[in-house]
């Protein structure tokens, strides 16, 4: 029940939510769940606005990339989460763009929704950094829409490889330019799908002429962990199977090919683009005349959008001051402990309250790289390797994934797939390519 006193009205029974104010969440990503978690059963009404009617637990998409995981594994219904929270509502939309004198967030298909408080949590998208052909061919990894397309690519060429092997056998490049956390996972959980359908589909491919590639610009993998762990990350990929080459640029990418700086042209079956994300192009650099870093909203130590007082940004979307010239990383743990700040704030407002500033409390960074390899980097601690810093990773995705159906149905799977790896998930659903 709501947390407050008010009128009922007779005709539905339901407390009257139209005097109060209207707190309007643009994004259902990590950072606006946790805002309208916080403003559940409060004594605020809320909307939230995003052009999926589902959550997607991003951490997770390189596995259904991989057909490891169903996409309906890693998704779940927003009206779902709040079912019983009767001051949350969702609308399914699009954003075109905020009217800040009016205080309306305008749809694309024209409708106005007025706020007395709006949260940005529109998250990032790729970075491709002008590289000619790299947002029309390679494929990120930032939506279901992405995961289920690359799943496709990858599976289609294993198929067209295995049709042809009798009289043409044909190698397979397979491209990741990235070493961060997603182009790690993503490496070596392709390595293992090489494997596995080689292994139990039965696929006549011949395993050396399937490379699987990991470039980067920087001289080691996964820079902001240690590099222990950097070092220990390589020596798995390798011993996988995974060619890791640094200190390579990318200037091209085209339908079925891929040119480095040094000159090498390279045919490949698949780009997938890990390099970075930004808030170009998404509503957060559109709601304010002079953006932050990577087309972020610019916002104070409340997380308030730079000179407004009823606007707010979170997560991805946010330029979050960490310090003098420096910000917060575009990370999962950002994004929920700055929306559950923006949600006590808001309120704090509503109740003539003191702002307090925002805190991050660095709980610490980890990435997986197969099945029984992981790395963890704990903030005041040792970093932990291999299968303790795997179940930790595990355990750690299991407890933050929404709703417990997907719990479920993930744990399930993971422990079939330490005791066996079963056909799976390896389906080529015809209309991927085209999805939104």
């Amino acid at each position: 029940m709501l947390k407050c006193d008010m009128a009922i009205d007779p005709k539905t029974g339901s407390p009257d939510l139209t005097r109060l104010p209207h707190v309007v969440i643009v994004g259902g990503g990590f950072g606006g769940l946790e805002v309208a978690r916080g403003l559940a059963h409060k004594a605020v009404r809320v909307t939230i606005v995003d052009r999926h009617n589902f959550h997607t637990f991003l951490p997770l998409l390189y596995q259904v990339a991989t057909a490891m995981l169903e996409p309906a594994e890693v998704a779940y219904p927003i009206r779902t989460v709040f079912g019983k929270a009767e001051n949350v509502r969702f609308r399914h939309g699009l954003v075109s763009h905020v009217d800040h004198e009016r205080h309306a967030v305008v749809l694309s298909d024209g409708e106005e929704i007025v706020y007395d408080h709006l949260v940005v949590a529109t998250g990032a998208t790729a970075a491709f950094f002008g590289i000619p052909g790299a947002s029309q061919h390679a494929i990120p990894l930032y939506s279901l829409a992405d995961a289920r397309r690359l799943r496709n690519r990858l599976l289609s060429a294993l198929e067209h490889a295995d049709a042809v092997a009798d009289t043409a056998p044909i190698g397979l490049n397979f491209v990741i330019v990235g070493g961060g956390p997603t182009g790690v996972e993503t490496s070596g959980a392709l390595s293992e799908l090489i494997k596995t359908v080689i292994k139990r589909d039965g696929l006549k491919l011949d395993r050396t002429r399937v490379r699987v590639i990991l470039v980067d610009q920087a001289p080691r993998l996964l820079t902001p962990f240690p590099e222990s762990a950097s070092a220990y990350t390589l020596r798995e990929l390798e011993r996988m199977g995974v060619e890791v080459e640094f200190g390579r640029s990318v200037v091209e990418v085209e339908e079925h090919a891929i040119r480095f700086a040094d000159g090498e042209r390279l045919r490949v079956a698949a780009v997938v683009w890990a390099a970075g994300v930004t808030a170009h192009g998404t509503l957060a650099s559109d709601v304010q005349e002079s953006t932050g870093p990577g087309g972020r909203v610019r916002v104070s130590p409340f997380l308030q959008i730079a000179e407004r007082t009823d606007a707010w940004a979170v997560g991805d979307s946010a330029a979050i001051p960490s310090g003098e010239n420096a910000f917060y990383p575009q990370l999962a743990p950002v994004a929920m402990q700055s929306g559950r700040h923006v949600a006590a704030q808001i309120l704090r407002q509503i109740n003539g309250k003191p702002l307090v500033p925002f805190r991050y409390k660095n709980k610490g960074i980890m990435a997986t790289i197969g099945r029984h390899a992981a790395v963890a980097t704990l903030p005041k601690g040792p970093t932990i390797k291999g299968t303790a810093g795997w179940l930790a990773w595990l355990g750690l995705h299991l407890w933050y994934l929404v709703g417990f159906r997907n719990k479920l149905r993930v744990m399930i799977n993971w422990t079939w797939r330490y005791f066996d790896w079963p056909s799976g998930p390896r389906l080529i659903v015809a209309d991927a390519e085209t999805a939104d």
